[in-house]
């Protein structure tokens, strides 16, 4: 058996960032953008004014001044002329200034009667224009990668950028397997029951930018084995549930090492989750998780998510380790690294009471994993130890 940390190693050799592809902006929320891109214009690309109002002269500006309103600069329709001494042009929100006036006087601090103006409040030292080039200037990069957020999108859109380079999404292939199984949906018989890691894999992982597909469930037999994997063809990763541990039935070690796997290791010094296996079908990497729900949920986390993140070239694959205090004291732990089950909330952290690798119920409750190393002693309330957010 290895360690996490050894097994992370080893998986990211199996996979390497992907080839980069070209979206509309409109499909670029969540990817990762794998090159610079760069505004091809200043924002705004005119001195503009951000109150409704009269622009002026600055040096004019003083309470009870009067103007001749001369003209309206709108939002898309600016007035055309210079500002001379002792004129106005009335002014909106967004519009351009007009040439000659540097200073807009806000509508609540004057009266107007016709085309006479008068500053019937004093003026505060505030210009109210936006310099052009105030929110950036052309030639302005957004830096990859980045995993580009809804705000990122709003930024590129008004760099005029209707294309953008991101990362193809890792292709993943899931095979759920074992007599037992049967779809969400379906009337299981009286010894089956329903695969659901391949939907929580599914979710989790097309959360972290994969494109997952679920194939057919495979029977505990070579023959339908080897159809799942010809199915599976194209995919960069292909990922089994079940039947890779060393009963008479788990036959997803022998069926792909036939079909030319090259297994990198077998087996992680942790619970849950000990009976993981990796390795490579020709270009194509393997993962074979372990059929327990919360295993294979929690292998998810620490190897799938990190593996997806690799290819797609994000420079963090890891989540980083946080810290918190015991709201609850925790018992002694055994040989092997333990993820366990955990819910954080203002008091600390606390291990959740039944920590049985099928139930998906407690999973469901927990927020966290409570990282605890090999033989990791007995802890009280208040010490701080190490976990992850899920």
């Amino acid at each position: 058996m290895i360690t996490v940390e050894d097994a992370r190693l080893l998986l990211f050799d199996l996979v390497s960032p992907l080839e980069s592809e070209t979206v509309g902006l409109a499909d670029a929320a969540g990817r990762v953008l794998v090159q610079d891109v760069t505004a091809t214009r200043d924002q705004p690309p005119f001195a503009a004014s951000s109150m409704d109002g009269y622009a002026l002269k600055s040096t004019e500006v003083e309470l009870h001044a009067m103007f001749k309103v001369i003209g309206e600069s709108a939002a898309g329709r600016r007035f055309e002329g210079p500002v001379g001494p002792g004129q106005a042009v009335r002014i909106f929100t967004g519009a351009p200034v007009p040439e000659g006036a540097d200073f807009v006087v806000i509508q609540e601090d004057t009266e107007r009667r016709g085309d006479l103006l008068t500053i019937s409040d004093q003026p505060g030292p505030k210009s109210n224009i936006r310099p052009a080039g105030v929110d950036f200037t052309s030639g302005t990069k957004i830096n990859a990668p980045r995993n580009l957020r809804p705000e990122d999108i709003a930024l590129i859109a008004a760099m005029n950028i209707a294309n953008v380079p991101v990362t193809r999404k890792p292709k993943i292939a899931l095979i759920s397997t074992g007599d037992e199984l049967v779809m969400p949906g379906e009337t299981p018989g009286p010894d089956q029951i329903i695969a659901s890691n391949t939907f929580g894999l599914k979710a989790l992982l097309e959360n972290a930018g994969a494109l997952v597909r679920i194939l057919p469930i495979a029977k505990d037999t070579v023959a339908s084995l080897e159809t799942a994997f010809g199915l599976a063809e194209g995919a960069d990763l292909v990922v089994t549930i079940g039947g890779a541990s060393v009963g008479e039935y788990d036959l997803v070690a022998d069926v792909s090492e036939a079909l030319g796997m090259e297994r990198s290791f077998y087996k992680i010094r942790m619970r849950p989750g000990k009976p993981l296996m990796a390795g490579r079908l020709g270009k194509t990497a393997m993962v074979g998780l372990p059929g327990n729900p919360v295993s294979a949920m929690v292998c998810g986390y620490l190897f799938l998510l990190p593996m997806v993140r690799r290819m797609l070239g994000v420079e963090q694959v890891l989540t980083p380790f946080r810290h918190a205090r015991l709201s609850e004291p925790i018992g002694k732990n055994g040989p092997r690294e333990h993820y366990m089950r955990a819910v954080l909330d203002d008091r600390g952290i606390r291990a959740c009471s039944d920590q049985d690798s099928s139930l998906l119920s407690v999973l469901a409750q927990a927020n966290a994993l409570l990282v605890r190393a090999p033989h990791d002693p007995a802890r009280s309330a208040g010490n701080e130890v190490r976990y992850l957010p899920i």
